[in-house]
């Protein structure tokens, strides 16, 4: 399943503004264009996307005359190749909506310097004859773990496929709602792959909230996902799940993924880009910085995803190529302290993916 994020770019108007950086599950008359996410939920229903649900995501501030909303919406889990045609789908129904309303939109994963930039996140799940394979008595089994491990091992080169673009890798920085180094944890938003808590054990929150009802203990374990946190909607989504797929599979079949597993779980509730956890950050690989590093990551993964044919080597060549084109000296200095830089880069970019 995939999570789409998206930043819709309209007049500023002064009644009910949000603080900045603070729009997450914000409400109307404060989050702006909620009927519109409701109006594109409901044609993505009707084209056969199964909708999870629909909300105001953090990044919301002001600039220029102009308001800058971020929203996401979120899909229920399907099979691959079900979830790449509703992510693809989407975005175009999404524009198509946008253009009607005569608002601007786009799913680029930056667009200015210090605010939350937009990712395309997908939760996996692994399944057995219709039966969740994730959970055994309210742990995690193997087979998830070792999954988990091969996204770890393949962590660097998969952004080749997910992150494509320069501006990609402008999100990638800490303390801005992305992460950066190679670890997983639960619950935990600032780690590369998190495991969301909730179903791991039979519970009742209608009871617990209210003892007068009967108690109704029902099994949620079929909902247990990992999400990768990386990827943003700039990636050639049909790719993406491909490599995540191969990333996976790589983890079940490799003898040392629960070693893996183990040396790069963090935590619940360790900030990895806390300054207090400065060791243990210096102690996990990192996410490549730029396209030509991820490209470099792809070369010396490239087995990894041409094993039993997924990927052809002209594929990954030509991805490495494309990965190289874009000229990167210097990327993040510039952007650093060039804000007109960025600017001309999103101009040229905001309709991308």
């Amino acid at each position: 399943m995939g999570e789409l994020e998206y930043y819709v770019i309209a007049p500023a108007e002064e009644l009910y503004q949000v603080a900045d950086q603070r729009g997450y599950h914000e409400s109307e008359p404060f989050n702006k264009f909620t009927q519109f996410r409701v109006e594109a939920m409901g044609m993505l229903a009707r084209c056969g996307a199964r909708i999870k649900y629909g909300h105001s995501e953090v990044g919301n501030f002001t600039a220029d005359g102009k308001v800058y909303e971020q929203n996401e919406i979120e899909f229920l889990p399907v099979d691959i190749e079900d979830a790449a045609d509703q992510l693809v789908i989407a975005k175009w129904v999404m524009r198509q909506l946008a253009y009607t309303y005569g608002l601007e939109l786009t799913f680029a994963p930056k667009i200015t310097v210090g605010k939350a930039g937009s990712g395309m996140h997908v939760h996996c799940r692994l399944m057995r004859d219709g039966e969740s394979a994730m959970l055994c008595n309210g742990q995690l089994t193997d087979e998830a773990r070792r999954a988990i491990a091969g996204f770890m091992m393949a962590g660097t080169s998969l952004p080749a496929f997910g992150n494509p673009h320069p501006l990609s890798f402008m999100r990638l920085v800490p303390h801005q709602e992305a992460p950066t180094s190679l670890c997983w944890s639960f619950s935990n938003r600032s780690a590369l792959v998190r495991v969301p808590l909730g179903w791991t054990a039979p519970m009742d929150m209608a009871h617990t909230a209210n003892p007068a009802e009967e108690p109704s203990l029902r099994d949620f374990s079929v909902k247990q996902t990992f999400e990768w946190r990386a990827s943003d909607a700039f990636a050639d989504t049909y790719l993406l799940m491909a490599a995540l797929c191969c990333a996976a599979r790589h983890g079940l079949e490799a003898p040392e993924a629960l070693e893996v597993a183990q040396r790069t779980f963090v935590e619940l509730g360790v900030n990895i880009h806390d300054r207090s956890n400065k060791q243990l950050q210096e102690s996990l690989e990192q996410l490549p910085a730029s396209c030509a590093e991820a490209a470099d990551e792809l070369e010396k993964d490239r087995t990894i995803y041409t094993a039993e044919g997924v990927f052809s080597d002209s594929i990954i060549d030509y991805t490495i190529r494309y990965l190289k084109s874009f000229d990167e000296d210097c990327l993040r200095q510039c952007m650093a302290g060039d804000g007109e830089a960025l600017k001309q880069m999103v101009r040229e970019s905001i309709n991308n993916g």
